[in-house]
Parts: structure tokens; sequence; C-alpha cells
């Protein structure tokens, strides 16, 4: 095969007679891990811990990056998997029952859909989507190819579930607002000039449905959240986890109006996205208004109703009720606290930090949809949240969403940016 979408271990003919249905809860499952640099890093650990769990192949665009993901599968398990720089080609496996994707955010849901129609379940990290009409086709795939799709907002999987159990139960009273926080300490990223594209690294694919542009390095491994083309902000990056925990708890779905302000402080750099952002929504779920606010800060913080993550950061969310209020910390904490009545003595407190590839890899076997904990719908839900803030931020104005015909009423320019141009061929598809 050509080397531009293969490298290492050949496709064994026994392999390709596998079905994608396992033959019984025993079976090892035979996981592709994709894009495997950052979080990728975590997905590899994760598969790794895991009994009758097999990382059979990893797909990364940057052969440095591919190689040493190779390599820490080799020495925690003692085989070498397959190498692919395309994950086409990767798709072709029939022996690949599941892949799990940490791609950057402008490749989720196309390659969620390519390994949907190729019989793969898919783990897809946050945000599912890059922006609102993928969040739709990405939950369509699931559905019309009968696959376990899980999203990574890894709370569902930990403390997220007491908190929403107990906020269902009535811990603090009505809930009627949420507050979330993204407050991590991030420096500048300077101005990088274009280049050419390092050896090793096949950047067409790394684009994939993205506008062309010239190689940077600030556009390249991980300060790609920073751009429109590839990222949605810290608001899409850290900030969606905290957006889902909130909606989940507050136990409603679409807003029906979102305003959003703020911008890129303290910084003359190549960064697009604010590094500083105020988002209101507001919701209507069973006639019953409820609130949720979101800042994303970049700098020096307080810490607020005693979250105190590690510095340099403060991540979680505060649910406010009529009998108290609770503040859940970040997926990396796993914990929560209450403070009841007038007199806020504390209440209920907990920690858990759960496991997402477990109950994905569970689910997986037993293919019980109704056992995954954080299912794809709910995924792309909360992602759309981030982009509906978003689209505010950028026109500077209030949105007013309708959730039954999915649009922005009376407003074709925040309707227009529901989807984005596609480079060919790498096209989410109308009908998936």
């Amino acid at each position: 095969m050509n080397r531009r979408y293969f490298l290492g271990s050949a496709i064994t003919a026994g392999a390709a007679l596998r079905s994608s249905a396992l033959a019984s809860p025993n079976d090892t499952v035979r996981v592709a891990c994709v894009g495997v640099r950052g979080r990728g890093r975590n997905h590899i650990s994760a598969y790794n811990q895991m009994a009758n769990v097999e990382i059979a192949a990893i797909c990364d665009i940057d052969e440095s990056v591919l190689s040493a993901g190779l390599a820490t599968v080799e020495k925690a398990k003692g085989k070498r998997p397959a190498a692919f720089t395309d994950l086409r080609k990767l798709l072709e496996d029939k022996s690949i029952d599941a892949i799990s994707i940490a791609t950057p955010n402008h490749q989720h849901t196309l390659q969620t859909i390519w390994a949907c129609q190729a019989g793969k379940d898919v783990y897809v990290e946050k945000p599912c989507s890059h922006d609102m009409f993928e969040a739709r086709q990405i939950v369509a795939a699931a559905q019309k190819y009968n696959r376990i799709v899980a999203h990574g907002t890894q709370q569902r999987s930990g403390i997220g579930r007491v908190v929403a159990q107990q906020l269902r139960d009535g811990l603090i009273g009505d809930v009627y607002m949420a507050r979330g926080m993204c407050y991590k300490r991030r420096d500048t990223i300077g101005r990088k000039p274009e280049e050419p594209v390092p050896a090793g690294v096949h950047y067409d694919l790394w684009l994939g449905p993205a506008p062309e542009h010239a190689f940077t390095r600030n556009r390249f491994h991980y300060n790609w959240h920073w751009f429109w083309d590839y990222g949605n902000g810290d608001l899409g990056n850290q900030g969606v986890h905290q957006v889902d925990m909130a909606r989940w708890g507050l136990g409603v779905t679409y807003p029906t109006k979102i305003s959003a302000i703020g911008r890129h402080f303290m910084f003359d750099d190549d960064q697009e996205t604010p590094n500083t952002l105020s988002a209101s929504f507001e919701f209507g779920d069973g006639g019953t208004k409820k609130m949720m606010t979101f800042e994303v800060r970049h700098w020096i913080t307080n810490h607020e109703a005693g979250i105190e993550e590690p510095e340099p950061q403060n991540v979680g969310v505060i649910f406010y009720g009529s009998k108290g209020y609770m503040a859940v910390w970040s997926e990396d904490s796993g914990k929560y606290q209450t403070w009841l009545g007038r007199e806020q003595k504390p209440g209920p407190s907990g920690a858990d930090l759960g496991n997402n590839w477990a109950n994905f890899i569970d689910v997986v076997r037993s293919r019980k949809q109704a056992d995954l904990f954080a299912p794809i719908a709910e995924g792309a839900i909360s992602t759309t949240l981030v982009h509906l803030a978003n689209i505010s931020y950028r026109l500077g104005r209030t949105l007013d969403f309708d959730p039954v015909s999915y649009s922005c009423k009376s407003d074709a320019e925040a309707n227009g940016m529901f989807r984005r141009q596609y480079r060919k061929p790498f096209v989410v598809p109308e009908k998936v």
C-alpha cells in the first residue's frame, strides 16, 4: 500500500472475517485509537488497563506522534498495534470493533460518521461537532447504523450521576439556575510565521474538512483550539464539560434565548477565539423558565463556592435552588458539596471520578444502548449550547432559538453560521 495511507502491520486474512458483533461478553474488544498526542494519550492509558481489550491499531497524521503511541502500547502489552495515517484505510479492517477519537474538533463528526458507516462503535471526544449542522448529523449516523456512540463528557460516568439524582430528588429544592465556570491560566500563544510542513506530518489529512491554510505552529498541535476553522475556543474545549453538567443538572435540553459577550484580552497574538466570555442561556422546558450562565476567563481568578482546584485553574458548576446551593468540581476532581437553608449548613457531599471508557466498552459488549452513560444524543445537545453562544458572540447580539425548527427566529445571518463550507472530499453529508 501507499505509505501515505498505511504504515506498519498488514491486515491479516483471518481478521477480515471477524464480525463487528462480539460473539460473547468475554471476547476481546479490538479498539483503534485515533489522534494520540494530547487527550489521545489518556485513551491509550484507559484501554491498556482494561481486561479483554486490545488496542489493535493507532492512527495519527503526525508520524512522530504515531510512533510514540505505538511504543507506549507495545511497552505495556508486548504487542505492537497496526499503524495508520489515514483513518479511511483503518476502517477497512473488519477486525476492529470500535474506534476512539481524540482528534481536533473539526474532524469529530466526519470521522464518527465514517466509522458508523463502516460498522464500528465510537467513543468521540468533546465537543462531538464543530457546528450546529454536524450536531444533528452525528446523532443521525449513530441511529441509522445502530452503533454505540459515546461522548467524552466523563462526568456522566462519575460524580455527575450522583449530582443529577440528588438534584432530581430535591436536595436543594427547586433548581432554577446554574452557573458554570472555566477559569484556566492560559498564556499568550504569540505569533508564528508560515513555514513548510514538518517532515512526517500529513497536513492534508490534518486539515480534513477545514479550508486550505499554510502551515503554522500555532494552527497545529493544541493551539488549533483558538482558531475558528478547527476549534471552538475554551467554551468548546474545557467548558463543554461544565456546560453538559449544568444542563443535565437543570434538567433542560435546548435554550430558547442565548446571549454572549467577550473578547480576547491582554495579549496581541494569533488567537481568534475569545479568552474571556460571558454567556447566558434561558430555557423553557415544560413551561418552566430556568437559566444558565457560563463564564470563561483565561488568567488570574478568585475561587467561588469552595471550588479550589490546584492552580492555575478553577473549573466547575454551581446550582442554585429554593433550599440551598450545590458546587460541583471539574471532571478531574469529581466531587460535590452542598450547603442547605438560610444558614448555609454543609449538606451531603461526595466524590467519584468514574470511567467513561469502561462504560463504553461495557455497552459495546452488551449492545444495551440504555446503559450508555454519555450517549451521543445528550452530548450533541450540550455541544449546541457552545455553538449558539459562539454565534451570539461573533454576531454581537442575542439569539432567539426555536428547538422545533432548529433555527434562530428571523435571523438568517445566524442560521447561515450553523454549517460551514467543507473542503472536498472531506464533506459531512446531508444524508448519512
